[in-house]
């Protein structure tokens, strides 16, 4: 290719949203468009006019990557884990790279949020970053030297369907999960988790940004429950850390907007982390809602 313009593609489960980026990283076309809920033919198809669409607008042949929920299965070349139920068991990579008529490059929408971060983001610079986002649910995604690592099963960073590690009785076996487990980690850390808790203690329901507030304002209901979140997401970074010691840890989602964390979760986790000193860095993302479709964009490297 002569010039470089990256298109990228972040699918999820009721919006496309898609940007091109010139050699200079900035972004020089952005558009939005529905997602054919339960229609496989139509969703390959939407997404591949964006991609046509963001190309006619930057002036060039572009490289495509798209985040998606879910993976591409290296045994099978089928996406699998995808709360889009559609696009299970479908070849969506191959069935995009044939109608567009080139490679296209796929992964997880957690990946392309820690590569976004890494390459030009709140861990930019960094060697090993893991990237969490912690919203509705929990997912990971881990980059070293630039490129996610994703894993002989396209499964790394999937830390949200571990168990919470160090649980006390009252968190054992824990809540039910969707995948059939109990006492995952994104049963404690999403944001539902966190307003269940918040009732179990005593609270009023109420969403998981009014319960900060509330903690914030004296509650103190509200502010134990806060804490406790806040000593689970320690203990659930420290067996990270213990794992792959990143540089940087880069949250994101809705929860990642608790700024009450990026202190109080550091201080938590030295006990249940194997070293004498700990120097990961843990930050807010830089590119808040835009990560996963800039990572997908930075799914082509230089």
């Amino acid at each position: 290719m002569t010039d470089t313009i990256r298109v990228g593609l972040d699918l999820g489960g009721t919006k496309i949203e898609g940007i091109a980026l010139d050699s200079a990283k900035s972004i020089v076309a952005r558009r939005r468009a529905a997602t054919p809920r339960g229609d496989y033919a139509a969703t390959v198809e939407a997404a591949a006019a964006m991609a046509e669409q963001l190309e006619r607008e930057a002036g060039g042949l572009a490289t495509v990557g798209v985040g998606m929920p879910g993976v591409i299965s290296p045994a099978t070349g089928l996406v699998k884990n995808a709360n889009s139920t559609w696009l299970i068991g479908q070849p969506f990579a191959a069935d995009l790279s044939a109608r567009l008529g080139r490679e296209v490059r796929c992964a997880n929408d957690a990946n392309c949020f820690a590569l976004s971060e890494a390459v030009d983001g709140a861990a930019a610079g960094a060697y090993s970053v893991f990237g969490v986002i912690v919203g509705t649910g929990t997912g990971g995604g881990i980059v070293v030297n630039g490129r996610v690592l994703t894993g002989a099963n396209a499964i790394a960073g999937e830390w949200g369907h571990n168990p919470l590690p160090w649980p006390d009785a009252a968190e054992w076996p824990g809540p039910p999960c969707y995948c059939g487990r109990t006492g995952c980690i994104e049963t404690f850390l999403s944001g539902p988790g966190l307003e269940r808790h918040y009732v179990e203690g005593g609270g009023e329901p109420a969403g998981a940004a009014e319960i900060v507030a509330r903690a914030a304002a004296g509650d103190a209901a509200a502010e134990q429950c806060v804490h406790r979140y806040e000593d689970r997401m320690a203990r659930a970074l420290a067996s990270i850390i213990n794992v792959l010691d990143p540089d940087v840890i880069v949250l994101g989602g809705g929860m990642s907007n608790v700024d009450r964390l990026y202190a109080r979760v550091p201080a938590l986790w030295t006990p249940f982390v194997f070293s004498d000193a700990v120097t990961t860095r843990l930050v807010k993302a830089v590119h808040g809602d835009s990560s996963g479709v800039r990572g997908a964009a930075w799914l082509w490297p230089a």
